[in-house]
């Protein structure tokens, strides 16, 4: 996926961003985040990727609860949680995402 989203290195050129199920927002500025969240989900239904891994870090949890408003209102999202406390717990949140068509939870 090319990002539109401004490199957090300099400010000024595209990220490529590797579409894999994982997407650490660690270095992108939080006013980039409802597009490049947006797009990233929908860039994985695209792929088939149905359970998608957000890294928003730990924090003061503005981040996570940002991400976490914009997962509510997302039309293909099923769910979402917190990571296992094995893993990152509450410095990632899993998405499940509807498939094409799909209106139930894959049970």
């Amino acid at each position: 996926m090319n990002s539109d989203q401004e490199s957090p290195a300099n400010g000024s050129e595209p990220v490529e961003i590797p579409i894999d199920g994982v997407l650490d927002l660690h270095s992108f500025s939080p006013k980039d985040v409802k597009d490049l969240l947006f797009d990233y989900l929908d860039e994985c239904r695209k792929r088939g990727i149905w359970t998608v891994r957000i890294v928003h870090g730990k924090g003061i949890g503005a981040l996570k609860r940002t991400v976490h408003a914009l997962l509510s209102r997302h039309p293909a999202v099923i769910d979402y949680h917190l990571d296992s406390a094995l893993f990152s717990g509450d410095g990632a949140t899993i998405v499940h995402l509807r498939r094409e068509g799909r209106e139930i939870s894959p049970e």
